[in-house]
């Protein structure tokens, strides 16, 4: 048995990921970390959890952790997991961060977007980011594991077959995504109040959102550009709140390059795809809906080239806490440890 910690157990992603390991056939988790609800019973901060996990949250002591688990989980805000990690944990365990301190590979790039300064520089190089489907050879090796976001993975993983195969001008990408409110987290926050968002929708981080650089990042090695020396594509990336509780949609559109066929974009999508037990592709003219994916590891993908204007509309759709948090980040942990990638993942999505 893979013997697991989780630092953040309490958060959504955390409690997601308590979730998803309850029902591993190879996982065992022996540390249900929580700064917040430290020395409470874990069942009683989530009553689902009645009868089901009887022990009591720990602390974020990653030190005394790392002798215990097999593997950690870090579900907490920036900053914690690069304040903690250190060649000793890194020697005893693996490190799976769901957080952004690992996804960005340059420095600069991170403490421009996230306003702090990073506090563990030197295991950037070394950390893999771990969207499965592109980069399963690199984290099978991996110690440390970024997690990827959530509007991340869903724009990601619909525009890269895209980008890799020269499908569309890379300079015009307009990415316009949707997510259920428990992609802000569990924390309280005034203009995540019921009252706030119920029969609204906004957008927000307009031109700022934090996973601009990481989208950017992701599909400039995909379209081959020295991201390391200041080579890349930029983007427009507008995310939205909806009034549900998970669910992310984006829709991406960018022009296509002369010559290229509604034809061309499936073939790619089947090139890179067609094998990817978690990737559904809809295929042109059928898009995915949030519901449709809710609760599983899923991301659906549909596509169509509008003839008039000349470019393609590519829509992605994913469970924010699943693929695009805690599932993702136990496909990582079965990649890591050479299971499975759908081991304790073949959760048929919830409807209604």
């Amino acid at each position: 048995m893979i013997k697991v910690g989780i630092i953040g157990s309490t958060g959504y992603a955390g409690a997601e990921l308590v979730r998803l390991l309850l029902q591993h056939p190879k996982a065992e988790i022996v540390w249900y970390g929580s700064r917040t609800y430290a020395d409470q019973k874990y069942a009683d901060v989530y009553r689902n959890m009645f009868e089901l996990v009887d022990e009591t949250c720990m602390n974020e002591n990653m030190d005394e952790l790392a002798d215990r688990a097999d593997v950690i989980f870090t579900a907490t805000p920036q900053g914690l997991c690069a304040s903690l990690v250190n060649d000793r944990i890194l020697e005893q365990t693996k490190v799976i961060d769901l957080s952004a301190d690992f996804r960005l590979k340059r420095v600069d790039v991170y403490e421009k977007w996230y306003q702090r300064t990073h506090e563990a520089p030197g295991y950037l190089p070394e950390a893999v980011y771990g969207l499965c489907e592109i980069n399963r050879k690199d984290i099978a090796g991996a110690r440390i594991v970024a997690n990827p976001g959530c509007y991340t993975t869903t724009s990601i993983l619909t525009l890269y077959p895209l980008v890799a195969e020269g499908l569309i001008d890379r300079n015009t990408i307009i990415i316009d995504a949707k997510s259920g409110t428990s992609g802000a987290g569990r924390g309280a926050k005034l203009p995540n109040l019921f009252c706030e968002v119920n029969e609204s929708i906004k957008p927000y981080g307009v031109a700022t959102h934090r996973h601009t650089p990481e989208i950017e990042e992701q599909l400039s090695y995909a379209a081959g550009l020295d991201y390391q020396t200041g080579e890349s594509l930029l983007i427009n990336f507008t995310p939205h709140l909806v009034p549900m509780n998970r669910g992310i949609l984006a829709t991406c559109y960018a022009s296509l390059r002369e010559g290229v066929a509604a034809a061309d974009v499936q073939g790619a999508y089947e090139k890179y795809y067609k094998e990817e037990y978690f990737i559904r592709l809809l295929g042109k003219g059928s898009f995915p809906e949030t519901r449709w994916v809710e609760g599983s590891n899923f991301v659906d993908i549909g596509f169509t080239v509008d003839e008039r204007t000349g470019r393609v509309i590519a829509v992605g759709a994913l469970d924010n806490l699943v693929k695009g948090a805690a599932g993702q980040a136990v496909q990582n942990m079965n990649i890591v440890f050479g299971l499975p990638e759908n081991m304790g993942l073949q959760m048929v999505p919830l409807f209604p």
